[in-house]
């Protein structure tokens, strides 16, 4: 499925990315300096307009990764719980045919590849999946794990949270940026903003943050289908139109 995307940034440029990984091995990102713990990560240099190609600097060779993008790969490689999670992501990616690397950045964004990861609101695991949505997707309680438990699984928590972010993409057309919002605040939060990025300052941030961490990730001559954009941007409230609405997820296996 093609995805298409439209960007509405004052700016073509990229955003500023903060982050520190925390004493566990745990990284955190943010699009702007959280606390006195964020530092810069990388620094607005790339163009975030990608239709000169996703994830690539001006003037850099075609198919040479971006500096930032091997400083992403090494800390997700020393996570320790990054080996458990490469299996279950690619076969996630394969299965639903989202881009590998979109779902390394979302989880980058969601948790920091930290398995054990709760939010304040209860949300579980690697991309923070609430017990309410795990359940839409199959996931059940049993005599030797509790719901919560089976969200700090990898697998679990990857096969349900990958499929959730499919059918987003689906319910709003192909939009990865609404997508991405409705994942963090919820389709209806999306769906009540007139299906557009609601102006909540975390969303906004969440989805310039995903969107930042992935063109590093994906640059355009690696791209080898999936649900992947052939150009980027971001679209802030004021100029989408409408999109289905509904999902209908199917049990997991």
């Amino acid at each position: 499925m093609a995805l298409v995307l439209g960007l509405g940034l004052p700016s073509a440029h990229a955003i500023d990315v903060y982050g520190y990984v925390d004493e566990k091995g745990v990284a955190h990102f943010a699009a702007e300096k959280v606390d006195e713990r964020y530092q810069l990560f990388f620094k607005s240099g790339q163009e975030f307009d990608t239709a000169a190609g996703l994830g690539r600097r001006r003037g850099e060779a075609q198919g040479k990764l971006p500096p930032a993008s091997h400083t992403l790969v090494a800390l997700f490689e020393r996570s320790p719980h990054y080996k458990v999670s490469r299996a279950a992501l690619l076969e996630a990616s394969r299965r639903h045919a989202i881009d590998y690397e979109l779902l390394q950045a979302l989880i980058a964004a969601e948790s920091g590849f930290d398995a054990r990861a709760v939010s304040p609101k209860g949300a579980r695991g690697l991309m923070q999946l609430m017990p309410a949505t795990a359940q839409r997707y199959g996931v059940q309680a049993d005599r030797k794990r509790t719901l919560e438990a089976k969200l700090h699984d990898p697998r679990i928590n990857i096969a349900a949270g990958s499929r959730y972010l499919g059918d987003l993409i689906v319910m709003f057309d192909g939009s990865l940026e609404l997508a991405l919002a409705a994942y963090n605040a919820g389709e209806g939060a999306v769906q009540r903003a007139g299906n557009r990025i609601p102006n909540y300052r975390e969303t906004q941030n969440y989805v310039k943050t995903v969107l930042q961490l992935y063109a590093h990730l994906k640059p355009e001559a690696s791209r080898g289908g999936g649900k992947v954009p052939g150009r980027v941007r971001m679209e802030l409230p004021g100029t989408r139109g409408n999109t289905p609405s509904g999902l209908r997820p199917t049990p997991l296996p």
